[in-house]
């Protein structure tokens, strides 16, 4: 699916983010399997990633979050009537994440959801906010990803385990005099689902003594097959969108891809025809967040200096499904809210 704005200008008023305290470095992760800092940053561009205590959930991160969200907007958790958290990590099956997010905000007129499309699960959730508020049946909308992977990762496979990294980032979304969303290009192919899965703890094989032993319930990854479908996607959602919207490449002035990997990234830019410099890339510190990604590289963005206004930021995601996604949003200052 693709589309452009209606003519209503909504855009991100807020932005927070949290990750875990823990640093786990590469030479720590060559201490638990066959690794080494050398190996992991040549392939990946990774140096170290943050991973979640023992005791710490989805919520933990997404509640410090979304307050400094919700600080950064002006708003209270009251002020908001729609919340969602793109994950696949939610603190359990149900209730969800969302739910008791609006409990902790206190945004008890909220209505409150999780949804599931792997890395891309940000830009999915931001479309659907875009959607809800553009129709008028929200004013208000707390977007979340985030995602604690670190949970689900067999910590004796290199080649999940030296990915992936926790953290969660939030993004208030109100109506606004000019600017905000342009645009937004989402696309899923299931065909891909065995590239990139968790085979058990669902109704299909529900997790059991024998998937335990048969470590069913860690994340699989097919690399060589994500990586052909990442550095494909990454290019093709991005154009599709621009030409819808009738720009170019040279008109964005920010570019957010999803941090999973840095080859993908500098392949992303190469074929893009977009400068490096525009590009935000922090995978180097946090790794592959999944959800949590793009917004964790856009609150880096603001923080570093290099949001302004009337600036045109394209974020475009890739992940499990096989999904992707892509936004245009001319950036506005949150006092234009």
């Amino acid at each position: 699916m693709i589309g452009t704005a209606n003519g209503v200008a909504i855009s991100i008023t807020g932005l927070g983010c949290q990750v875990p305290e823990r640093v786990v470095t590469n030479d720590e992760l060559s201490t638990m399997m066959d690794t080494s800092d050398e190996w992991i940053r040549e392939r990946t561009g990774i140096r170290e990633r943050r991973i979640a205590a023992a005791d710490e959930a989805l919520s933990d991160l997404c509640m410090p979050a979304s307050q400094q969200a919700l600080q950064d907007a002006g708003l209270k958790g009251s002020d908001i009537d729609l919340i969602i958290v793109a994950t696949v990590t939610p603190d359990m099956a149900f209730p969800s994440t969302g739910a008791l997010l609006a409990d902790q905000l206190g945004a008890s007129d909220a209505a409150a959801y999780d949804l599931s499309a792997g890395c891309t699960g940000f830009m999915y959730a931001l479309a659907q906010a875009y959607g809800m508020l553009a129709g008028g049946l929200a004013q208000r909308a707390l977007v979340v990803g985030g995602d604690v992977l670190s949970k689900l990762m067999d910590w004796t496979d290199r080649s999940t385990t030296v990915l992936f990294g926790d953290g969660a980032g939030a993004v208030v979304l109100e109506r606004v005099g000019d600017g905000g969303f342009l645009g937004f290009e989402l696309g899923a192919d299931g065909s891909g689902g065995p590239q990139l899965y968790l085979p058990a703890g669902g109704s299909r094989l529900p997790t059991s003594a024998e998937t335990v032993a048969e470590r069913q319930h860690f994340v699989q990854m097919n690399g060589r097959e994500v990586f052909k479908f990442a550095t494909r996607v990454l290019v093709s959602s991005a154009e599709d969108l621009l030409r819808t919207c009738d720009l170019s490449v040279e008109d964005v002035d920010v570019y957010i891809p999803h941090q999973a990997n840095v080859r993908i990234l500098d392949h992303a830019v190469a074929k893009l025809g977009i400068p490096r410099e525009r590009m935000v890339v922090n995978v180097d510190r946090y790794g592959n967040t999944s959800s949590g990604s793009i917004p964790l590289a856009l609150a880096d963005a603001k923080d570093g200096g290099r949001l302004h206004e009337g600036d045109l930021v394209l974020m475009t995601g890739m992940g499990a499904g096989l999904t992707w996604g892509s936004s245009l949003v001319e950036w506005t200052e949150p006092s234009a809210s």
